[in-house]
């Protein structure tokens, strides 16, 4: 009986052993239910991060294609719709990626070399706290003879990439009449106001190219 039970244990411990043998050449499982890997070959824009060169289609210096590292990613919350924005540097000066949305993505280019301030638009921080008390989207104002509809003003916070901290701040944004221009105005404690204008553009005109590390 004894010599019997010696046997199916010896039997029981070489099967264990083939089992085990069988997993280390076949290796780990991939774990099921994980966000998917973004397919490096075909990044959107909404895959971007810092350290990718970024390239946009016809929106550089003549008419050319503007391509740049983004050497900084930001997210920003200002209400319930987030965005990201990549920046880097370009012929001397800096420009951003806006992204925003999950699905239906809407993204936006600032390229402008004008360093505007809101003297610059026509606009007095008294007005600007006017709007925001009012919070009237019939609100508008002129400026390169465009005309600039009032969209949101609330508190918003910025997560950068080259920050531990996030930043506060107060934000304000206005969107070109039949137009691609969105107007972003911020407010930080102690600092000016910073403008920033961004032209929208298709998303099928940015491509992204992931940097090997």
């Amino acid at each position: 009986m004894n010599f019997i039970v010696l046997v199916i244990l010896i039997a029981l411990l070489i099967w264990v052993l083939m089992q085990l043998s069988k997993k280390k050449k076949t290796g780990p499982e991939p774990l099921k239910g994980g966000p998917p890997r973004p397919d490096l070959a075909n990044l959107k824009a909404s895959d971007a991060r810092a350290g990718d060169v970024i390239s946009i289609a016809g929106v550089g210096d003549n008419f050319s294609d503007l391509d740049f590292t983004a050497d900084r990613y930001s997210r920003i919350d200002a209400g319930a719709h987030p965005w990201i924005e990549l920046g880097g540097a370009y012929r001397e000066r800096r420009v951003s990626l806006r992204v925003a949305g999950d699905e239906d993505i809407e993204v936006a280019v600032h390229n402008d070399p004008r360093k505007l301030t809101i003297e610059d638009l026509g606009l007095t921080e008294d007005d600007l706290a006017s709007i925001d008390e009012r919070q009237n989207t019939g609100d508008n104002f002129a400026f390169d003879d465009k005309n600039w509809l009032y969209v949101i003003s609330r508190e918003g916070q910025s997560q950068r990439s080259d920050r531990p901290q996030p930043d506060g701040f107060y934000y304000w944004e206005f969107r070109q009449d039949n137009g691609p221009g969105i107007l972003g105005l911020r407010k930080s404690q102690g600092d000016p106001f910073a403008v920033t204008l961004w032209n929208s553009i298709r998303a099928s005109d940015v491509t992204v190219y992931r940097a090997n590390k």
